[in-house]
């Protein structure tokens, strides 16, 4: 495969994971970077092997040398810099949430269609084997007709003062660990008749303003029943789907982090089994993926279509709530 020359926008600490390690994995090059702080900038060059620091985000872009853009900037952020990319002309690998809300979503969306750009959000664990075994025990049968979709996303509290407590900068648990939740459910819509409609939605608000935990029912059409829960302040971070059938049900037990936990267990008729499906990162699955789609237009597992449907659920879960 030929080396993609990655452009970094920001110097976050998801980057390290998400994007140095499977670049370095996969032969990809970090050509360029920028914060907001130049010193932080200098060291996460230093530290990464990045191979230049550039004055802003908007230079990064701009720089000839890359060739793709990936934005883990805060929540906030997301939107108007995968614009600012798009109209460059430079696919962006974006860190979720897509933007702050379905309308500002729908203008990336709409723009990057228009330029003929791909912008695809991080929803990495998409690309693993874990996510992908519970979708083939669902789709071949396996479990027998589905009944229950679980998502669970909880994590202890970030640091006062963490963008992620931020109503400027579109924090809370919704936009943060939460919208993997809502995409969980959304994903097995496939069997189970369509999009998932929100029946029931509860936030629990923290004292910055933004939402400290969540408890969502949804509804499918076939009448298969979802429900996601999360928070910003567990005592542990947890992050399960279960999926239940009418023969059985499988779990995978870190479907967020399997490079920590590649556990699924399967109970069909009363038997219980446990299947390891790798510890590679699914970051690195991601970024293959994206490469190979970029190189040689070959398909991706989600799109910015995919991106408006998932903002516009977080929304109506706000509405709902609120």
């Amino acid at each position: 495969m030929n080396a993609m020359r990655i452009g970094v926008l920001g110097a976050s600490r998801i980057a390290e994971q998400a994007i140095v390690e499977p670049a370095r994995i996969l032969g990809h090059r970090l050509v360029a970077c920028a914060a907001r702080d130049r010193s932080r900038a200098d060291r996460f060059a230093e530290k990464h092997v990045v191979e230049r620091v550039v004055d802003s985000y908007q230079d990064v872009i701009d720089d000839p040398d890359v060739d793709v853009v990936y934005n883990p900037l805060a929540n906030s952020l997301h939107a108007p810099w995968n614009l600012a990319a798009v109209r460059a002309g430079k696919p962006v690998l974006s860190e979720k949430p897509f933007a702050s809300d379905a309308v500002e979503a729908d203008q990336v969306r709409r723009a990057a269609a228009g330029a003929g750009v791909t912008v695809m959000e991080g929803f990495h664990y998409l690309f693993h084997p874990v996510t992908k075994r519970l979708q083939q025990l669902v789709s071949d049968g396996t479990l027998g007709e589905l009944v229950r979709v679980e998502s669970i996303t909880h994590m202890p509290a970030p640091a006062e003062g963490d963008p992620r407590w931020s109503p400027d900068l579109a924090g809370g648990v919704l936009m943060d660990l939460g919208c993997y939740g809502v995409h969980v459910q959304r994903l097995f819509g496939s069997f189970a008749g369509g999009e998932p409609t929100v029946a029931e939605a509860r936030l629990e608000a923290h004292p910055s303003g933004v939402d400290a935990a969540f408890d969502v029912g949804l509804e499918f059409p076939s009448g298969v029943i979802g429900r996601a829960t999360g928070s910003m302040t567990g005592s542990e971070y947890d992050f399960r789907i279960r999926v239940v059938g009418t023969r059985g049900e499988a779990f995978a037990h870190n479907f967020i982090k399997p490079n920590s936990d590649d556990r699924v267990t399967i109970t069909v008729d009363g038997d219980a089994r446990t299947e390891h499906l790798g510890t590679r990162s699914s970051y690195t699955y991601q970024l293959e993926a994206f490469a190979e789609h970029i190189r040689t237009g070959a398909p991706l597992p989600l799109d910015a279509d995919d991106a408006v449907a998932n903002m516009a659920m977080i929304d109506r879960v706000v509405a709902l709530a609120s």
